[in-house]
């Protein structure tokens, strides 16, 4: 593989919450903790729980303006996901079509008996 898996990605996106976070920050351009709170159905503790492993795993980023904070996606960050999502997907074709080649040769091999 080309591009190497960052479970820590992987991880923070494998959560249905923080794909919703991330989707409703796509749409939006941009939220604040009790604007997506509002939105979730998740205390506003969570969502900032939320954030914080999105942050972490670097997919978000936060800009304070007075006493408002606003989280973003980076797309940046977004683009490298996507590429090895493409990575991933691209070897598991692989495998399958060698496991259809093994499975028709099988095939092959009993119709022949």
């Amino acid at each position: 593989m080309s591009a190497a898996i960052d479970d820590e990605l992987w991880s923070a996106i494998g959560d249905p919450t923080r794909r919703k976070v991330l989707d409703m920050l796509l749409e939006t351009g941009g939220e604040t903790v009790t604007g997506l709170g509002a939105a979730l159905p998740v205390t506003r503790q969570a969502v900032a729980k939320h954030l914080d492993v999105l942050a972490a795993s670097g997919l978000i980023v936060s800009t304070t303006a007075g006493r408002r904070r606003t989280y973003t996606v980076d797309p940046e960050r977004l683009q490298r996901a996507i590429a090895q999502l493409e990575t991933v997907g691209a070897a598991w074709d692989r495998r399958l079509d060698r496991i259809k080649h093994i499975a028709e040769a099988i095939s092959r091999g009993a119709a022949a008996e």
